[in-house]
């Protein structure tokens, strides 16, 4: 604040000042390059580079995940710049002054040839020698060859990684927003690693030019100290020999920092934690094998010969942390397992509250996943079924009960429950921990795990490790955690069960809101016209067949308008199924004029309307039989070519028709001939009892 403030004052806006910070300091690492620099200001750039150095590796290790230090590459490469600089302007100082003695290039290149040589001049070579060693061999191949793998294989998953963005918009679980935000973090990830992979080749040439550049100053020194200023050789090798190893040392300290540096970025695993806090809780999170180690300590310090201080004294502190860390772990186990003493109940009389009633929708689960319904843990379950009704409410029209959420020790420990009025609607297994990756139908190769269906369409799927999930994705698999396991499980029990889901209640509710949108929509229909109950009949018939009731203005319009000459609620869907013909359509085949429908042989229709004119008691069974199996198998064929499944039958049995083939064919839904647009053009893509 205090800095802002300063630039205020002198009529800098602080955004446009740090805007010009990266250009200002390139055009002065080119001028360090062309321009000669007095040594302090030498010294003053040698030390703000080590500085900088730090900052850089400290900032590494406190980033939670890689892309919080997204601009690391630029990072990576400005300070590489920045070292050549100095290297170049402090070369040029050493050869122009480096026969006055060994302060010529400032006091920081002096002492760094003092204390870390101690005057030796081989040693000096050799230590350089060894920090060249260990950044270019060690360091930057490792954190290069990372980078590499890392890149090619975000590139691979990043198709898999869409799949999942949209497989979970799809199912409500997240916003567009929130889809928008996760793409482009993807895009993000891919982008960063593919710049750390080109970015590493920054540090490596950076390394090789060190040791070019110090063989370049000690043979040019020495031969300007001898040929220019007359100095022996001896006496020329210590001058330029110590300045030339100092200045490489100054150089090498900060490169092998910010190789490091890049080592930590791209070898991080997110996992929510700083390094530090990660690395101490891993390590000691298994005392035995603190207890095995110093074990070895002890044993090895016994042997005649070695220094038994050291190794027995290390051993002893190995053992107490093993013994420490032991103790700590039972206590949280005993205050985990530690239950109040069970009181003895009183008894009291049994009344109208031990009645509880039937929850509308539940969801019971095993006790391994009451983490992720736990308001206390913040379950990330809690909140995706928030956005499952919500975007219920938007799709379907009316606005589901609340999710009543329990655990049940009678379930696996990974299982888990969906109830629809105290009646089992769906259930399956969410493993938590593990991510489950779904086949649809397109994936190549299998993975190592534990085979089992989707729950929500049955697809095949395995579940697998969080190590495999890339792998997964890249090869065209579908990969989700447990909650979104059981959040899309739900979605689809919901969408299924709608009709059930209207309640009374549920349509009062939907009424009081359209009185506040149009106070005039249902005030003249219900129940002047059309008593509630009709009403709610006709609302649960739509959403039987699939059919949304958001068009609430079609909806009653239709009802007020044929109200006064019938009651029947299968009569009244029949006509309002009419009306919304064009949504019913554009919901099953989308934006396309072409309806492709399975169609009855014409003798076989003839013969189902009259046998269907009446209650339909007069259709035999083996019509009924082929019917059904001819529906199925028409159904499977279209799905197979991608399309939908449609069955257009005459108005009059349309909707005993429709209730014949719901048990051999869900997916197909049955249309009547004036619910098709006249906008639409109907194509005979098959043929039940006959051929197209």
């Amino acid at each position: 604040m205090a800095f802002a403030r300063s630039l205020a004052r002198f009529g800098l806006d602080p955004a446009a000042a740090r805007t010009l910070a990266v250009p200002l300091l390139i055009i002065l690492m080119l001028a360090m390059m062309l321009l000669p620099l007095p040594p302090l200001l030498l010294e003053l750039l040698f030390t703000f580079n080590i500085a900088l150095a730090l900052i850089v590796m400290m900032v590494s290790v406190y980033t939670l995940k890689p892309l919080d230090f997204a601009a690391f590459p630029v990072v990576l490469l400005v300070t590489t710049l920045m070292r050549l600089s100095l290297n170049v302007a402090s070369t040029r100082q050493v050869l122009l002054a480096g026969h006055t003695g060994p302060g010529a290039a400032g006091k920081v290149i002096e002492s760094f040839g003092h204390f870390v040589i101690g005057g030796n001049y081989a040693v000096g070579i050799i230590v350089f020698a060894i920090l060249v060693v260990i950044n270019f061999v060690v360091v930057t191949k490792g954190a290069g060859r990372i980078a590499e793998v890392s890149a090619r294989f975000t590139l691979d998953a990043m198709p898999g990684k869409q799949m999942a963005i949209d497989a979970d918009l799809n199912a409500g679980l997240i916003d567009e927003k929130t889809a928008r935000a996760r793409r482009a973090e993807v895009a993000q990830e891919a982008d960063f690693y593919g710049s750390m992979d080109g970015a590493s080749k920054f540090v490596r040439g950076d390394a090789v030019a060190g040791i070019l550049i110090l063989v370049i100053t000690i043979l040019g020194g020495i031969g300007i100290g001898m040929f220019q200023h007359n100095l022996a050789f001896s006496q020329a090798a210590s001058n330029y020999v110590l300045l030339a190893v100092g200045d490489g040392l100054v150089a090498q300290v900060p490169a092998l920092l910010i190789s490091i540096a890049a080592g930590l970025v791209v070898s991080r695993v997110g996992s929510g934690k700083d390094m530090g806090t990660q690395l101490v809780g891993d390590l000691s999170s298994v005392p035995r094998a603190l207890g095995i180690a110093a074990g070895v300590l002890v044993v090895l310090g016994l042997i005649p010969g070695m220094p038994h201080l050291v190794f027995i004294g290390l051993g002893a502190a190995c053992g107490y942390g093993a013994y420490w860390l032991g103790e700590q772990s039972r206590r949280r186990e005993a205050a985990a397992e530690q239950v109040l003493p069970p009181t003895e109940p009183v008894p009291v009389d049994a009344s109208w509250d031990d009645l509880q009633p039937v929850d509308v929708v539940g969801l019971e689960v095993g006790y391994r996943l009451i983490p992720l319904v736990d308001r206390g843990q913040d379950g990330e379950l809690l909140r995706r079924i928030k956005a499952i009704r919500k975007k219920f409410a938007q799709d379907v029209g009316f606005l589901p009960t609340p999710v009543h959420i329990r655990d049940n020790l009678e379930l696996k420990p990974s299982g888990y429950r969906i109830t629809v009025k105290g009646v089992t609607a769906g259930e399956g297994e969410a493993i938590a921990g593990l991510w489950l990756a779904i086949n649809p139908g397109g994936a190549t190769g299998s993975l190592p795990g534990t085979p089992t269906r989707d729950p929500a369409f049955g697809l095949p799927a395995v579940w697998i490790d969080a190590s495999t999930r890339d792998a997964a994705a890249a090869a065209g698999y579908t990969v989700v955690d447990a909650a979104t396991v059981v959040a899309t499980h739900l979605s689809t029990v919901l969408q299924t069960q709608a009709g059930q889901l209207l309640g009374r209640q549920e349509v009062q509710g939907l009424m009081e809101h359209l009185a506040k949108l149009a106070p005039k929509l249902l005030e003249d229909l219900v129940p002047k016209l059309l008593p509630l109950a009709v009403f709610q009949r006709v609302l649960q018939n739509l959403l039987d067949e699939g059919v949304h009731i958001r068009d609430m203005r079609t909806i009653a319009e239709t009802l007020a308008e044929h109200a006064t000459r019938t009651q029947d609620a299968g009569e009244l869907t029949a006509i309002v199924r009419t009306a919304l013909g064009h949504a019913i359509v554009q919901s099953i085949c989308g934006g396309t004029r072409e309806v492709p429908v399975i169609a009855l042989e014409p003798q076989l229709e003839r013969v189902v309307t009259q046998a269907l004119a009446g209650d339909g008691a007069g259709l035999e069974p083996g019509l009924v039989d082929l019917i059904a199996t001819g529906a199925a198998r028409a159904t499977d064929q279209l799905d197979q070519q991608g399309l939908p499944a449609v069955l257009l039958v005459p108005d009059r049995v349309r909707t005993l028709l429709a209730r014949l083939v719901r048990r051999a064919a869900p997916r197909l839904r049955v249309l009547a001939h004036s619910e098709i647009p006249e906008t639409s053009t109907v194509r005979i893509a098959s043929v039940i009892g006959g051929t197209p």
